[in-house]
């Protein structure tokens, strides 16, 4: 099994990180959510790492067929 961590098309709120981040762990990506509103309050390390994965994580390729 070849996992990738993509960006989600499918359940995003701003850039589609903390929806990416779930699918990959399947987890709910509002756990997710909870934990980077927990580390942005505790320093604003949640919003550095926001900004890091909207820059270094891929957009799912989308098929051609």
């Amino acid at each position: 099994m070849n996992k990738k961590l993509y960006l989600s098309d499918d359940d995003k709120k701003i850039a589609g990180v903390c929806g990416g981040i779930g699918e990959y762990l399947n987890i709910d990506p509002t756990l997710v959510r909870l934990l980077w509103v927990v580390f942005s309050l505790m320093g604003g390390a949640g919003i550095i790492g926001y900004l890091i994965g909207m820059l270094i994580i891929p957009r799912r390729p989308h098929s051609t067929y």
